[in-house]
């Protein structure tokens, strides 16, 4: 459970000292520390990342800049004391506190509470910003880390791990089913493309060039979707704009991104993982395929209208 959607949107409001500016259905409104701790301690979730003094696509001021330590250190005080004092707490509950994607300088009084008197109380680390790992405390780099930064493709996925990253929010995946794309990369691979030329990471649906091919999406591919239909159904179902076009599409993509953290894990334990993003990055294309269809949600609002 964290309080902000991934990807991140802009809010046209400020965080305060009591509360941070937040996007609903009903538009922006603001999320007070106090209430997020009560929603946490009646929802129990098994993940609580905490509430951060840090705005999206805004760059802080010198004086901001002073706040967002102070503000992050309050609110992380706030919910520890939450969780603590909650007798019904779930014993699973994790508390991740946040690290702030700016100096170690200049959050290093919030730093250094959190390493001295939270650790104890801290299950992992939440990152706004991938590179900010090198500003986690020395006696918490056992912790995992999670990351809340953009990624636009697995070549950013191989980034953040390399980093040090252990928990990561590809946004990206939803995005490319809504595109009509379909994800076909694999990880590691052994060896490069004979003809040298980089491949796709993934293709798209929407090409007429599979009105008839019965092939699966992917050779070899065990997922239903593949197991069980073939391209140029999913093809169909897409042209007709039928929602089950786009649930068999993420029906395939998540498997496919089960199977290639499945390879990423069996590479860091044989001790090749860099060798191997190498060759992942030479062989393929830095960006998915653009899509030339429209997506789920146009497609149901054009239905109804």
């Amino acid at each position: 459970m964290g309080p902000r959607r991934q990807p991140p949107v802009q809010a046209r409001n400020a965080n305060t000292d009591t509360s941070i500016a937040i996007q609903t259905s009903l538009g922006f409104s603001s999320l007070r520390s106090d209430d997020y701790v009560g929603a946490v301690q009646k929802l129990k979730p098994d993940i609580v990342l905490g509430l951060a003094d840090y705005e999206h696509m805004k760059r802080p001021g010198v004086k901001r800049l002073e706040k967002m330590g102070d503000r992050t250190l309050s609110w992380t005080q706030d919910m520890v004391a939450g969780l603590r004092g909650d007798a019904d707490r779930s014993p699973d509950t994790a508390f991740f506190a946040p690290i702030l994607p700016i100096e170690v300088g200049q959050q290093s009084y919030y730093l250094d509470l959190l390493k001295k008197d939270l650790a104890g109380q801290t299950s992992g680390l939440v990152l706004f910003d991938a590179a900010s790992v090198d500003a986690v405390p020395a006696d918490m780099c056992h912790m995992p880390r999670l990351s809340l930064t953009e990624i636009y493709g697995p070549l950013g996925v191989l980034h953040n791990i390399a980093l040090g990253v252990d928990i990561i929010v590809p946004s990206f995946v939803g995005e490319a089913t809504d595109a009509g794309l379909a994800l076909t990369f694999v990880f590691p691979i052994y060896g490069r493309p004979a003809n040298g030329q980089r491949q796709q990471l993934g293709i798209n649906m929407w090409s007429k060039g599979y009105d008839s091919d019965l092939s699966p999406i992917a050779d070899g591919c065990k997922c239903y979707t593949c197991s069980n239909h073939h391209r140029a159904f999913v093809r169909h179902l897409l042209d007709a704009k039928e929602m089950l076009a786009w649930v068999l599409l993420q029906m395939h993509n998540l498997h496919a991104m089960d199977v290639f953290f499945d390879g990423i894990r069996g590479s860091i334990s044989t001790g090749t993982f860099e060798s191997d993003r190498q060759v992942f990055e030479e062989s393929y294309e830095p960006e998915l395929p653009a899509s030339t269809g429209p997506g789920p949600r146009y497609a149901f609002v054009a239905c109804i209208d």
